[in-house]
């Protein structure tokens, strides 16, 4: 099986039988790196086989901020990518550093299929997702997580009647393997949109708090980044 490009650089969200999501960062240091980085890694896995069908896709956003690259994998299983780490990935990446040296691997996290997830209120204009803003919570323990989780929808809940997000499309939280982490894979119209909800000035509500002030919650970031490649395996 070959690799294929498809014109539209988002993954599929929905796509059946994800067993195991992979999220790393590549630190690339400007626009230009970030543009030749990206067509490093199409060209490299089009010139070579689809690794192993239990690869379902492979896709990388560009980070706003012009330096870094997100790279979201979907897998049927944790092993099948265990097995594509010691066959293939070497010499995938000894083709990319060729074509574009210097590229700091900044973290790799596994996590497990989509936890929960929600269509923002308003999102139903049709609009693709121009931007899909990384949400990275952390914790001092894996017990913690699924509250935070049920937290953030009873906020989004109250936001839908008071403080409705203008532009936002979906959010798709991930609990990660080693039970330190989640990860909400939120889709907005675009970066403006999303720029003005975390601007507004309304005041934070109860329910944010106990969001944001989980004493369970010892550090995050939010960033966001725009889709440029999304790989699966071809006929």
């Amino acid at each position: 099986m070959n690799a294929v490009a498809h014109p539209d650089p988002r993954p599929d969200l929905h796509r059946p039988g994800v067993g195991a999501v992979l999220v790393s960062t590549w630190r690339v240091g400007t626009p230009e790196r970030q543009r030749a980085a990206v067509e490093a890694i199409r060209r490299t896995w089009e010139d070579r086989d689809w690794p192993d069908p239990g690869l379902l896709s492979y896709s990388v956003l560009a980070g706003t901020d012009g330096e870094t690259l997100l790279h979201y994998s979907q897998w049927t299983g944790q092993r099948v990518y265990d097995d594509f780490v010691r066959t293939h990935r070497d010499d995938r990446n000894a083709a990319i550093d060729a074509a574009v040296p210097g590229i700091e691997r900044v973290e790799l996290r596994r996590y497990g299929p989509i936890h929960r997830s929600t269509v923002q209120a308003g999102a139903g204009t049709g609009e693709p997702a121009g931007i899909v803003v990384i949400v990275e919570a952390d914790f001092d323990g894996a017990g913690h997580r699924e509250e935070w989780v049920d937290a953030v929808f009873a906020a989004l809940d109250e936001d839908a009647a008071t403080r409705p997000a203008a532009g936002g499309i979906s959010g798709r939280f991930h609990l990660s393997v080693d039970g330190g982490r989640v990860l909400n894979y939120a889709e907005w119209e675009s970066e403006r949109a999303h720029e003005e909800w975390m601007a507004d000035g309304a005041p934070p509500s109860g329910a944010w708090a106990r969001v944001h002030h989980h004493p369970a919650l010892v550090g995050g970031r939010v960033r966001r980044y725009a889709p440029a490649l999304s790989l699966s395996a071809g006929a």
